[in-house]
């Protein structure tokens, strides 16, 4: 068995998954695939039970009755992959805004650099997006920078989607207690990995925007991030993070 897992949730990505699956494993580094599919309508589970049959002792699918969130899809991977040995495992969008060959450059920073995260950054040296319009660059920025703010944390990507965590963050971080659903799920994890101490690398990347398939992105999901910032940093004032 491989050592590395990366885990993709999916909710029609009939146009990006097969695509996705296959380049993942045309890496040098043997990275061994997860999908969390919610029941998607377009028939995305079908597409990857189909490769199975390619890949049967690198591709595993979990399917979900509908759709329940991002963060409730990578706290189901986490454990599948604790579960099974994994020692690397990593968070990555089916759509291709994050680069498949980038995993090899987060997997190195933790198995050979000896983090404990890896973070794929699109502001640790400027910013580093592509196919946005202006007013969503300036909103994730800025929304970095307000975590940043609120958090205290040294992370200049505090919203970023696409990571590495070694085996012991993901038995540390408390799972089952984890509040979010939406994209702030991505800034809680950082929060409790920085709180808990451990080492955290942010690894510069070039995030593409989509070009198939729609964007999940929410009014109610921004809100979610914005209110949901200032209640976690309170939160933390009446808890103890040893480990």
């Amino acid at each position: 068995m491989n050592n590395a897992i990366v885990v993709i949730p999916t909710y029609n990505e009939k146009e990006n998954a097969a695509a996705i699956i296959r380049k993942v494993f045309s890496l040098e580094v043997p990275f061994d695939v997860l999908i969390i599919d919610d029941n998607s309508p377009d028939g995305t589970g079908a597409i990857v039970k189909n490769l199975q049959q390619e890949f049967p002792d690198r591709l595993f699918l979990e399917e979900r009755k509908g759709k329940l969130g991002l963060g409730t899809a990578y706290i189901h991977g986490f454990k599948y992959a604790l579960a099974r040995g994994y020692e690397y495992i990593f968070e990555m969008d089916a759509d291709f805004s994050h680069n498949p060959e980038d995993l090899i450059k987060l997997y190195k920073a933790c198995s050979e650099e000896g983090y404990d995260v890896a973070i794929g950054s699109r502001y640790i040296k400027g910013v580093n997006v592509v196919n946005w319009p202006m007013n969503r660059v300036l909103m994730s920025y800025f929304a970095s920078y307000y975590v940043r703010f609120i958090t205290g944390m040294p992370i200049q990507d505090a919203t970023a989607g696409f990571k590495c965590y070694t085996r012991k963050v993901l038995e540390t971080i408390p799972l089952d207690e984890i509040k979010f659903i939406g994209y702030a799920f991505q800034i809680e994890m950082k929060f409790l990995a920085y709180k808990y101490g451990f080492k955290i690398k942010e690894v510069p990347i070039i995030f593409t925007d989509r070009t198939k398939g729609e964007s999940k992105m929410s009014k109610g999901i921004i809100q979610e991030a914005f209110y949901g910032v200032i209640r976690m940093k309170v939160d933390s004032f009446f808890r103890h993070f040893n480990r």
